[in-house]
């Protein structure tokens, strides 16, 4: 079984691995709070991506997922695969996610539209083992692996190293899942409707609470609609109306899609730098210095920096 690589948990990373997937009509969004103003200016929202640090001790990060009940026995158009493979937990949410996905504007490609018709009667442990074997979705993620020089031997992690996992949220048939692939099935936390997010909020808040003060890293994403394919349409609808709030509006549409573009182009760039191994151009650079006789000067400097800042702040050293 081929490894998966660790990716960064990034809106740029996302939306790419999900157009590298071959889906269109969606992307994905940072969320940086959970008031209601957040989720109303990215709506419509068609799963959430939490990220939270796994607490390795027995049971117990099973309490923290505070209520709801695992679904081991769900209707066979849900889709939920199990997750058998290490560092794939980001693949994973993304798939449970997109796969239970019933909007019109979500066009999922050949890649997944396959995959889904391939698993439909498969239980979650055979899809799970299905991802990660499959070779197209594996290619995309690894697209996102850091070059290094050194390969290490593969361990464990120890009870001193933290590790952290993703989950995914959605409404399902009028109940609100959490699709977690470490789970035997989904956890279904009660009936919701067209609000669905409130309760996924209150869920969220209600796990980031358990930890009780003693844990900040947590991320949360929203896969939601393309917002150019919606400014494109806004302002392709208006070019046909004639008056001056027409063109006030046209004019803000024109702005948005311009910001849109303008952040997907950084996005590229952050990802082709994420991408290209920069190894030869360092090892480069110091034979440089070090036939100018610099480097050894360069390495003290930074040795001496090193050991007055481990001085100054004893306890990160």
């Amino acid at each position: 079984m081929s490894e998966w690589c660790l990716i960064e948990s990034d809106p740029g990373v996302f939306s790419d691995l999900v157009r590298g997937f071959g889906v269109s009509g969606v992307q994905v969004e940072e969320i940086y709070s959970l008031d209601d103003e957040s989720f109303d200016a990215i709506k419509p929202v068609y799963g959430l991506i939490f990220l939270f640090k796994y607490e390795q001790s027995s049971g117990s990060d099973d309490a923290k997922q505070q209520a709801g009940t695992v679904v081991k026995t769900y209707p066979e158009d849900v889709f939920f695969a199990k997750q058998v493979i290490n560092n794939a937990c980001a693949t994973q949410a993304i798939l449970n996610l997109l796969l239970n996905t019933k909007s019109a504007q979500v066009k999922l490609g050949t890649v997944l539209d396959t995959f889904k018709e391939f698993t439909k009667s498969f239980d979650a442990q055979t899809t799970g083992l299905a991802i990660s074997n499959s070779e197209p979705l594996r290619k995309v993620h690894n697209s996102f692996a850091r070059h290094q020089v050194f390969e290490f031997e593969e361990k464990l992690a120890t009870k001193s190293e933290d590790l952290f996992h993703f989950v995914g949220y959605m409404p399902v048939k009028g109940r609100l899942y959490e699709l977690d692939g470490l789970q035997e099935g989904p956890i279904d936390h009660g009936a919701v409707g067209d609000d669905w997010l409130g309760k996924a909020r209150d869920v969220i808040q209600a796990r980031i609470g358990s930890y009780a003060g003693n844990e900040i890293r947590f991320n949360l994403m929203a896969i939601i609609a393309d917002k150019r394919e919606k400014y494109e349409a806004e302002i392709a609808r208006l070019k046909d109306i004639v008056g001056s709030e027409a063109e006030l509006e046209l004019a803000k549409y024109q702005s948005l899609l311009a910001e849109e573009n303008a952040k997907w182009h950084k996005y590229r760039a952050d990802n082709i730098r994420r991408r290209h191994n920069y190894m030869p151009l360092l090892i480069n650079l110091m034979q440089v210095l070090a036939e100018q006789g610099k480097l050894t000067q360069f390495y003290e400097t930074a040795k001496a920096r090193t050991a007055e800042v481990q001085k100054a702040h004893p306890d990160k050293s």
